[in-house]
């Protein structure tokens, strides 16, 4: 275990050939994903490469096993700073308990912090709002829909 609390694991970008090791059965997890062929999640890495959306795992033993979005939202507020919106945190079923969403909530954080974010925000549901803020996160203000 690191000093944050979670296990000691290589959090990276997604690359393209993480279609092979689960990812999308990962993110299956968590919401609905519809048609993502091979060349729609190639197409979609490459969008993606440079940002303003960063899309990490973890893998282990050939599989994707945690992910995380960070999107870094341009804003005219702050001196035209950004702000940081974390999104998709899943663990795999077989993996919670381990430290892992804490491993990527921390990374993600990072990386926005990096960027010169100014604030790190995520909308979650009720229910999982202890984790996050186990997490270091406080609940402020109210998302609508």
């Amino acid at each position: 275990d690191d000093a944050e609390g979670g296990p000691r694991v290589l959090v990276r970008q997604l690359e393209a050939a993480d279609y092979g090791k689960g990812f999308l059965e990962l993110l299956g997890q968590l919401t609905s994903l519809g048609n993502v062929s091979k060349e729609k999640f190639l197409a979609r890495v490459l969008e993606i490469r440079a940002g303003p959306e960063y899309v990490y795992v973890v893998e282990d033993n050939g599989r994707i096993i945690a992910a995380g979005t960070l999107l870094a939202e341009r804003k005219f507020a702050r001196g035209c700073g950004m702000c940081g919106h974390i999104e998709d945190i899943v663990v795999d079923g077989s993996q919670r308990g381990r430290g892992l969403g804490l491993v990527m909530i921390t990374a993600l954080t990072r990386v926005a912090e990096r960027l010169g974010c100014y604030k790190v925000i995520l909308d979650c549901s009720e229910q999982n709002q202890p984790f996050y803020e186990r997490c270091g996160m406080a609940r402020k203000e109210v998302q609508m829909a």
